[in-house]
């Protein structure tokens, strides 16, 4: 953390967030969707990104929907209710979308590598499988030591990490509730990271506990409660089913029957119209809202 003598507040709004996000940029997406900065970047029409996200979902699918993404870095891409990401789905088959594929390990390895600017990290598991062949940055190479087989893995490195934590306190040292899998592997690789918290805690509540603070020194701090929604945040909230039902229907009606009429409208009521995080939980509704806490 930094010292009294040297820290300064980073507390800054989703719109601030997103205007460090430039057309062409690398973003990162850690595991708890931070979806009101990414309801931002999709407002400021950034293009032609690069999304890297362990078990990307929703978030990612939302981005690829409203045309932001080039490419994908990931080893699955869900959209909740236990579906593939409609409009991943789509894209991918299509080839609009590159998708940089690799399994769960790999993906790790690539952020460690970045973490630790290694231009690549050496990887046992999956010798002999064809993803050097699906994926050809993934080379095959020989131990010069023991002369085994190895794959090199090369390093994913952000050049902004988007992550969602529980609470920070204004000066980015941020802790979760929940277990935050693989996001403390996206804020070491990347160059900056922004962490989108439900609250902003006195530095001496993160002092009571310093070994539970996954996140230190972050670059952005932004303030955003039921900011995961539909989706869930631990100890604070639950997933709303509906709206997620709401989206599948009309990303299917886009992507099925050729019909973006639905996923317009959806973007126009939850994306476009509402122009900060409060509008947009204004538009889903105090009672709808509450009825989600936890």
């Amino acid at each position: 953390m930094n010292s009294d003598e040297t820290r300064r507040e980073v507390v800054i709004s989703e719109a601030d967030a997103a205007k460090m996000v430039e057309d062409g940029m690398t973003i990162s997406l850690g595991s708890n969707y931070p979806l009101a900065i990414v309801r931002q970047i999709i407002r400021n029409e950034a293009r032609n990104l690069t999304v890297v996200a362990n078990a990307g979902g929703w978030d990612v699918d939302l981005l690829i929907g409203a045309g932001c993404v080039k490419k994908v870095v990931g080893y699955y891409f869900g959209a909740g209710l236990d579906v593939i990401g409609p409009f991943f789905r789509a894209a991918a088959e299509k080839g609009e979308i590159e998708v940089w594929e690799f399994d769960e390990g790999m993906f790790l390895a690539g952020l460690m590598a970045a973490a630790q600017m290694l231009p690549f990290l050496p990887w046992k598991a999956g010798v002999g499988t064809c993803f050097p062949d699906i994926n050809p940055s993934i080379k095959t190479f020989k131990d010069p030591l023991r002369g085994e087989t190895l794959l090199a893995i090369p390093p994913i490195r952000p050049d902004i990490a988007f992550l969602r934590a529980s609470y920070s306190d204004p000066y980015g040292n941020a802790q979760f509730i929940d277990a935050g899998f693989s996001d403390t592997a996206h804020f070491r690789a990347a160059d900056r990271t922004v962490v989108q918290v439900e609250r902003i805690v006195p530095n001496e509540e993160i002092r009571k506990n310093p070994a539970n603070t996954s996140i230190t020194d972050a670059a952005g701090v932004v303030r955003a409660p039921f900011g995961s929604h539909p989706f869930s945040s631990a100890g604070y909230y639950i997933e709303d089913i509906a709206h997620l039902q709401e989206y599948r229907q009309a990303a299917y009606e886009c992507v099925r029957r050729g019909n973006r009429a639905p996923f317009e409208d959806y973007l126009k009521r939850y994306v476009y119209e509402p122009e900060t995080h409060l509008d947009y939980l204004d538009e889903i509704g105090a009672k709808r809202i509450f009825s989600l806490y936890r």
